[in-house]
C-alpha cells in the first residue's frame, strides 16, 4: 500500500494582525461564575486603529469595510487566533458582533477553544452561523475557567480574494538603558515648575516619615492596557520606583483613583471618597498626579473643572506636590494645549507623553525611532506594559529633576486662572446624603423624595482601586427607576448642583427630564456613550447660593424603563 496522498494545501492569503504579542490578563469578573475573562473592545474605531497600528494597514477602503459586519464579512476570509501561556490553561476565544436591537445580545458570537501552546486556529467565516441582526464588530474575549491567568495572544485576519495587506514587520526590542531611550524620556518634561513641594516630598520620604502618593485620572490611570492591571500600570510602577529610590524603609502608601472614560468633571465629584477618604491611606496625599488630558473633551466647562481639581489638591493641608500628566492616544490626540496654560499659571511640573513619543513614532529606526506605536499602544487609547513603563519613567524623570534642582522658593497659590468655583465640591449618594440634611453653611439638603426611583442598580461601572486586582463598583448606593411616573425630588440649598448618572446601552433603559424650580433644564440620554459608564454633568449653576427644587422625571413614553442616578456633587 502506497503513501496516503496529502490534503490539498491551504491557499496562501494576505493577512494583517490586529493583535501581535499582546499581553492579556483574565481578571475575575462579577456575575461570571468565578471565571476569568479579558475583554478587548473593538467598536468605535478601535479595531480599525489596531489594524493601522499593528497591521500597518493604511488603505481607507479596506479599513472602512471593518466598520460594519457586512463589510467585515466581505473583507475577511477567516479569523486566526493563537495563544502562548505558561499556565497550561485552554481558553475560549470569542469574537462578538454587536447587534442592532441589543448590542450585547442579538449579534453573532464566534467561538473557538484554543490551547496555550501557540497553535494557530483558523475560523473561516463561511462556517459561521450569522445573525440577521448583526451591526458591527463589537468585542473580543479570552475566557478562562479561573481568573488570574496571563497569556500572550495573536489575532489576525486572512483576507478574501482581491484584497491586499502590507507585509508584516515586527518591531525591534526597546533598550530601556540606552542613551537614546533616556533622551526620549527627557523630552517629556514640559515644565519643571516650582520644585519646592516635590523636594519636600522627597525629603519627607528620605527621613523615614510615611508619605502617600495618589493618582487620579481616567482609564489609563485605572491601568487599562497593563497586564496585570494592578501591578503593571504606570501609577503602581512609578509608586514602586519612588518607594525604592527615595522612601526610607519603603514607607510610601499608594492611592490609585482612575475610572475609565471619565473626565475631570467626574474626578472632582469623587475626589473626596476616592482620594481623601481612601482606606489605603490614613492621611492626605503628599503627591497627586492628575491625568485627564485624553478624557477632558467630556468636561463641559472646558477646563474649569480641571482647574478646580488642581486647586483642590494644592489647598490641602498636607501641601502636596501636584504633577500634571498628559497621556496620548494612538492618533496623537490629547488636550494638553488646553491644560498646559493652567499648569503654567500655577507653576506646576508637567509631563507629556505626546512630547516624548509621538514625533519618533514617524521616524525610521535609522532616523531615531526608539519605540513603535505597536509597542507603546495596547489599543487605540491605552498603553501596553511597555507604554506604562515609559509613562512611569517620564514621571520619575520629573521627580529626579526636582531632586537635583537648586532650592526653590516657597510655593504660593495664585489667583484663579478661570474660576475658583469648583475648588470644593461635596459628593453625596443614597447612603450618606442624610449627613447634609439641614447642614449649616452654604449648602444643605432639606429633603429627598425618591418617588419611583426606589430600586438599586447593581449593573455598574467597575474600577480597580489602589493595588487591587479586582474591580470596585462605582456608586453602589444609587437610585434606580424601574417603573412609574413619580419624580425624584430634591429640595436643597446650593450654588451649583451636579448629577452623576449611569450610561447604559440596553434598550430597557430610558431617558429622564430634569427640572429646576419648575423649569425644564435638559433631557439626560443614557444611550449617548453606549456602554456602562458614569456620567457627571451640571444641572444647575447660579451666581448666588439659594434654595432650589430639583426634579428628575422619566421622559414621556419611558415611564416603564430604567434610569439610574448614581450620586450628586454640590457646592
Amino acid at each position: 500500500m502506497g503513501p496516503i496522498a496529502p490534503k490539498d494545501p491551504v491557499k496562501k492569503r494576505d493577512f494583517f494582525y490586529i493583535m501581535y504579542d499582546k499581553q492579556v490578563f483574565a481578571a475575575e469578573t462579577p456575575n461570571k461564575d468565578g471565571r476569568g475573562i479579558c475583554y478587548l473592545y473593538q467598536s468605535d474605531g478601535r479595531m480599525i486603529n489596531s489594524a493601522k497600528i499593528i497591521g500597518n494597514v493604511q488603505d481607507e477602503e479596506l479599513l472602512g469595510l471593518m466598520r460594519t459586519t457586512e463589510g467585515f464579512r466581505k473583507l475577511v476570509y477567516g479569523i486566526a487566533v493563537s495563544m502562548i501561556s505558561n499556565e497550561h490553561e485552554n481558553a475560549n476565544f470569542v469574537f462578538q458582533m454587536y447587534g442592532k436591537t441589543d448590542p450585547y445580545v442579538s449579534g453573532t458570537s464566534i467561538e473557538q477553544t484554543i490551547t496555550p501552546d501557540g497553535v494557530e486556529y483558523l475560523i473561516p467565516l463561511t462556517e459561521v452561523n450569522w445573525s440577521d441582526d448583526d451591526k458591527e464588530p463589537g468585542q473580543i474575549r479570552f475566557e478562562f475557567d479561573k481568573p488570574g491567568i496571563s497569556s500572550t495572544v495573536y489575532v489576525k485576519f486572512y483576507l478574501n480574494d482581491g484584497y491586499k495587506a502590507p507585509a508584516f514587520e515586527p518591531a525591534k526590542p526597546v533598550d530601556l538603558e540606552s542613551d537614546e531611550y533616556k533622551a526620549m524620556i527627557g523630552q517629556s518634561l514640559v515644565a519643571a515648575g516650582n520644585s519646592q513641594r516635590l523636594k519636600a516630598l522627597i525629603a519627607k520620604a528620605q527621613s523615614g516619615e510615611e508619605v502617600t502618593l495618589a493618582y487620579i485620572g481616567g482609564s489609563i490611570t485605572q491601568g487599562a492596557g497593563a497586564t496585570p492591571l494592578n501591578k503593571e500600570c504606570y501609577a503602581y510602577k512609578m509608586f514602586s520606583d519612588f518607594n525604592e529610590k527615595y522612601a526610607k524603609n519603603h514607607n510610601a502608601k499608594f492611592i490609585k483613583a482612575g475610572v475609565g472614560g471619565t473626565p475631570s468633571e467626574f474626578g472632582i465629584v469623587r475626589f473626596e471618597n476616592d482620594v481623601l477618604n481612601n482606606p489605603a491611606a490614613d492621611a492626605e496625599p503628599d503627591l497627586v498626579v492628575i491625568e485627564f488630558a485624553v478624557n477632558d473633551a467630556g468636561d463641559e466647562t472646558n477646563g474649569e473643572c480641571y482647574e478646580g481639581l488642581v486647586r483642590r489638591c494644592l489647598q490641602l493641608s498636607s501641601k502636596p506636590a501636584v504633577i500634571l500628566l498628559f497621556s496620548v492616544f494612538a492618533d496623537d490626540y490629547n488636550l494638553q494645549d488646553r491644560l498646559i496654560p493652567i499648569g503654567e499659571h500655577y507653576n506646576l511640573p508637567m509631563v507629556s507623553l505626546k512630547n516624548a513619543v509621538t514625533k519618533q513614532f514617524y521616524q525610521t529606526y535609522d532616523e531615531g525611532r526608539i519605540v513603535s506605536k505597536s509597542q507603546y499602544f495596547y489599543d487605540t487609547y491605552h498603553p501596553t506594559n511597555l507604554g506604562h513603563t515609559i509613562m512611569s519613567d517620564c514621571l520619575m524623570n520629573c521627580v529626579a529633576n526636582a531632586a537635583s534642582a537648586s532650592d526653590a522658593s516657597e510655593f504660593v497659590l495664585n489667583k484663579p486662572y478661570f474660576t475658583d468655583e469648583f475648588d470644593c465640591i461635596h459628593s453625596f449618594d443614597r447612603a450618606d446624603y442624610t449627613r447634609l440634611i439641614n447642614a449649616d453653611g452654604d449648602y444643605a439638603i432639606y429633603s429627598i423624595d425618591e418617588g419611583d426611583f426606589t430600586g438599586k442598580d447593581e449593573q455598574l461601572q467597575y474600577a480597580e482601586k489602589n493595588a487591587d486586582a479586582f474591580g470596585t463598583p462605582q456608586f453602589p448606593n444609587n437610585w434606580k427607576h424601574i417603573s412609574g411616573s413619580k419624580a425624584l425630588v430634591i429640595e436643597a440649598k446650593f450654588k451649583l448642583l451636579m448629577v452623576v448618572t449611569l450610561d447604559n446601552a440596553s434598550p430597557s433603559v430610558g431617558e429622564a427630564d430634569v427640572y429646576v424650580d419648575g423649569k425644564f433644564v435638559k433631557t439626560i440620554n443614557p444611550h449617548e456613550v453606549g456602554w456602562t459608564h458614569c456620567n457627571a454633568q451640571i444641572i444647575s449653576r447660579n451666581n448666588e447660593t439659594a434654595n432650589h427644587k430639583v426634579e428628575f422625571r422619566m421622559h414621556e413614553g419611558d415611564e416603564d424603563k430604567a434610569f439610574t442616578i448614581l450620586g450628586f456633587g454640590i457646592i
